[in-house]
């Protein structure tokens, strides 16, 4: 794993490293890895990139490199073909810039009223992104000048063309100073855009990104449309249907699967997370866990999952839609293994579906779409496997002593089938309890707290970088409860105590064990009330 390339390997600028540690991305995408070194040498580049294989940033990295804040002029220029492309280029180029706020992007396309794109441009801005008619529209108004640009892209250069946008290019591209570098991204390479990049590149250099080969049929696969929002419910719901021995859960991000680990634990699934970031020791342990079975469920991205050889994992599901086609192969082939059948789901909120079509399209595979499971289906699929269990009972033998008990209790008022069906009443109520009651109360004793709460002990403090934020966001996020209703937090070298109300000490306190503050175990304890540190 540590042989691949790495973002640190490109020398980026501790704003832009800062804004990929927080977007989750661990490492460069193939497109990334293969394009950002030959654009940061200068070179012009046509890149042979479908929708979805980290383009925009494999672009966008290198661009906003080269911007120089203090020069009030357009100096990157980025052409693609629809409105929804420029907005969420845009959106990406955004994150990246998180911790640069000098540099300002504008997005300028058809449908937005062109009033706020004037004042922006007169403004200054440093890097627009744009549909070619609507830069030519401010072209034309001489609202907008291109004798700064050191770099322009041409972003699905191929369906640019398909919607008549050659013209508009060229002359565009003609109002760019000549010493420019010129960089065009396209899902295809067919002879005018070759063209294209005769006439308007200089040696470019091209790249291509081999897809894997999707040769599973063993393996079911379908999707699921939900929204993000909605996304834990159903997750729940359907590992309550589909009941695996072993499941894995893939997110785009380590942050993404932090967070959800710990929601699906509070839940009272027995499942971990696997990252990246995490040390070997912590990785074995995870894994060790699941091959042993004391761990279910495990929620883990796609640069962990290298790790992850086990051939008993029922079904894989893709929480996220992967950034990359290939991701998407390399899943769901972690079920249906050794001979076996599996099967794959992936959810898809309604921005993904453009990716969903791109991973049938170059997998080469139709992926139906299946119903939300709803709560009766859950019912239903528990009932039945309640039943089964029952034959597999009586087909045993051994009952007789029970069954004198039922003979006695059928000589009152009692039918036979009303005890079957309260028994099985019984069992389903016991079966729905929440999570959250089927925990060991705790009781604490006096921690030293302000009146109301409970202080805490962390084994994490100044030397681990971990900061009161960090604290507050750990335990609001995992648990649930508000950020606001934490109390005080006290953070010395080597440990930490935070507060926290008493009704909310037991999840606390049972969640945060299995937790990491800043990739380190919480090490949580109630806190002694004669340390008291405040």
């Amino acid at each position: 794993m540590n042989s691949r390339i790495q973002f640190s390997d490109f020398n980026l600028s501790k704003e832009v490293g800062k804004a990929i540690e927080d977007m989750g991305f661990e490492e460069p995408s193939p497109i990334q890895a293969l394009a950002i070194p030959l654009i940061q040498a200068g070179r012009d580049v046509t890149a042979q990139a479908q929708t979805g294989t980290g383009k925009t940033a494999a672009f966008g990295i290198p661009v906003i490199e080269k911007i120089d804040p203090t020069r009030r002029s357009v100096q990157a220029i980025v052409l693609c073909p629809t409105r929804e492309l420029c907005i969420q280029i845009a959106e990406e180029f955004s994150s990246l810039l998180a911790h640069m706020p000098r540099i300002l992007v504008l997005p300028v396309y058809g449908g937005q009223p062109i009033e706020r794109q004037l004042r922006a441009l007169q403004t200054g801005v440093h890097i627009v992104i744009g549909t070619p008619g609507r830069v030519m529209d401010h072209l034309n108004r001489r609202t907008l000048k291109l004798d700064d640009v050191a770099t322009v892209v041409l972003d699905e250069a191929d369906q640019m063309l398909d919607m008549g946008f050659r013209d508009d290019i060229e002359i565009i591209l003609k109002k760019v100073p000549q010493s420019r570098q010129t960089l065009l991204f396209s899902a295809t390479l067919p002879q005018p855009i070759i063209e294209i990049s005769k006439r308007f590149q200089n040696k470019p250099e091209f790249v291509r990104v081999q897809y894997a080969e999707l040769t599973v049929p063993q393996i079911s696969q379908s999707y699921i449309e939900v929204k993000d929002r909605e996304k834990l419910d159903v997750l729940c719901r359907l590992i309550d249907l589909e009941d695996p021995q072993l499941a894995i859960i893939f997110c785009n991000t380590k942050r993404r699967a932090e967070e959800l680990s710990g929601k699906v634990r509070a839940r009272g699934y027995r499942a971990d997370e696997l990252h990246g970031d995490m040390k070997q020791s912590q990785r074995d342990r995870v894994m060790g866990g699941f091959r042993k079975g004391s761990i279910d469920i495990l929620i883990a991205t796609d640069v962990a999952a290298r790790g992850i050889d086990v051939d008993d994992v029922d079904i894989v599901i893709n929480y996220d839609v992967p950034q990359d086609v290939e991701y998407y192969v390399h899943r769901i082939g972690r079920t249906g293994r050794a001979g076996k059948s599996g099967k794959a789901i992936t959810f898809v909120a309604p921005r993904d579906f453009t990716k969903l079509r791109e991973i049938m399209h170059y997998a080469k595979v139709q992926i139906p779409r299946i119903p939300v499971p709803s709560e009766s289906d859950v019912a239903a699929t528990r009932t039945k496997v309640m039943i089964d269990r029952v034959h597999e009972i009586i087909a045993a033998g051994g009952l007789e002593q029970y069954i004198r008990i039922i003979e006695a209790e059928t000589e009152g008022d009692l039918q036979t089938i009303e005890i079957a069906a309260a028994l099985l009443k019984i069992q389903m109520e016991v079966g729905n309890e929440p999570a959250a009651e089927k925990r060991p109360e705790v009781d604490f004793a006096d921690t030293g707290a302000e009146p109301g709460m409970v202080r805490f002990f962390l084994g994490v403090g100044r030397q681990h970088k971990v900061a009161p934020k960090d604290i507050v966001g750990a335990i609001a996020g995992e648990t649930g409860i508000p950020g606001k209703a934490i109390g005080a937090i006290r953070i010395l070298d080597a440990y930490s105590f935070v507060e926290v109300p008493k009704e909310h000490a037991n999840d606390v306190y049972t969640i945060m064990k299995e937790r990491t503050i800043r990739n380190q175990p919480t090490g949580i304890e109630p806190a002694s009330a004669g340390k008291r540190s405040y």
